[in-house]
């Protein structure tokens, strides 16, 4: 089984579509896993020249305990300006939510991101 195979039985069905894992803190009684969202221009912003310009401040999402440990979802969110008008812009996950078929946790975990 890959890592990526693995990963999808402990996060939120749905979020590999959208974030990638980039690093795992591991320590006596926590567990954090650092998702950092894909270079991969929102849909509904295809019509502008956008540029990824960094991310937003991380949102700490607690989940469902692993082995014995608190595990939190560490979720960076990237911000894209326009080229042509310096407007910063993010994924609308709003609209994520209402295009997809997605689990109710898939989508409880979109709820934490928006807060």
């Amino acid at each position: 089984m890959h890592t990526q195979e693995l990963l999808k039985h402990f996060l939120p069905e749905g979020i590999l579509d959208y974030f990638e894992l980039k690093e795992v803190k591991d320590s006596t009684n926590k567990l954090t896993l650092v998702l950092e969202e894909k270079p991969i221009q929102p849909d509904e912003l295809s019509h502008r020249k956008l540029h990824s310009k960094g991310f937003y401040p991380v949102v700490d999402i607690q989940d469902f305990p692993v082995r014995n440990k608190a595990c939190f979802l560490q979720v960076k969110r990237r911000r894209w300006l326009d080229v042509d008008t310096s407007e910063v812009f993010s994924r609308d996950w709003n609209l994520v939510a209402k295009g997809t078929r997605m689990t109710e946790e898939f989508s409880l975990f979109l709820k934490r991101l928006v807060r």
